[in-house]
């Protein structure tokens, strides 16, 4: 079987914030931190990851990604790490208007449909269009694969954003990206090359990161959907 190293895109979504816990669409507003959950959820990610082998890291400028990743960050877990960067283009959704509504409120809107089923044509009230923000996150991460092409690149972002790279990288049409579920503290990985990436992990809250990124050469062509970790 053909075999080859590959890179592995980890995508790392903030831990549970301020503004969930309240039902808030936060976008970019000031003061959103990680709530009592997610602090818990945070110093839970430092032992999910434990001797992950992670050689960057690419974070959201926003408060609550640094609190997430912070905890790893700090233990002697990270000494693999060769940078950890603030990248803009992975910071929140700008949601204009829309931005410290409650979501419940937020649903009853008209353009809420059009979010849910062609997000692809729209544009928030004095905010982003989903276009904008797929576009400048996945600029971040195009970057990273050009510099390292078969290194382990970690990306600490929001739901939205995250999505929206997924979809790309597995060839969904943007209209199609609510389709995932990303949840707070949730890990979901890529693996691949120029020729394409396959999800291998996603939407995990609660594995042994570590056992997912072993630098093992991955079967370039799997049969019967894989065979397991071994």
């Amino acid at each position: 079987m053909q075999e080859a190293h590959m890179a592995k895109l980890i995508f790392l979504r903030h831990a549970h914030s301020t503004a969930n816990e309240k039902g808030i669409l936060a976008g970019r507003s000031p003061g959103i931190s990680l709530s009592e959950r997610g602090e818990e959820q945070a110093n839970a990610l430092a032992e999910r990851f434990g001797d992950s082998e992670i050689d960057f890291i690419f974070s959201s400028p926003l408060e609550r990604c640094h609190q997430t990743i912070e905890p790893w960050l700090r233990s002697s877990h990270s000494r693999s790490l060769t940078s950890f960067e603030i990248a803009d283009g992975l910071i929140e959704m700008e949601y204009g208007k829309w931005s410290g509504r409650k979501l419940s409120s937020l649903s009853r809107e008209p353009m809420w449909r059009d979010i849910q089923n062609s997000p692809s044509r729209v544009q928030f009230p004095e905010g982003e269009k989903f276009r904008q923000m797929q576009k400048r996150a996945l600029a971040v991460v195009d970057s990273a694969l050009q510099r390292s092409p078969k290194s382990h690149h970690l990306f600490v972002s929001h739901g939205d954003v995250i999505k929206s790279i997924i979809s790309s990288k597995l060839g969904m049409a943007l209209d199609n990206f609510q389709r995932l579920v990303i949840d707070p503290a949730s890990i979901t990985i890529l693996e691949g090359d120029s020729s394409g990436f396959r999800m291998t992990v996603f939407n995990d809250t609660t594995s042994n990161v570590s056992a997912y990124l072993t630098r093992k050469k991955a079967p370039k062509n799997l049969l019967g959907g894989g065979a397991g970790r071994k």
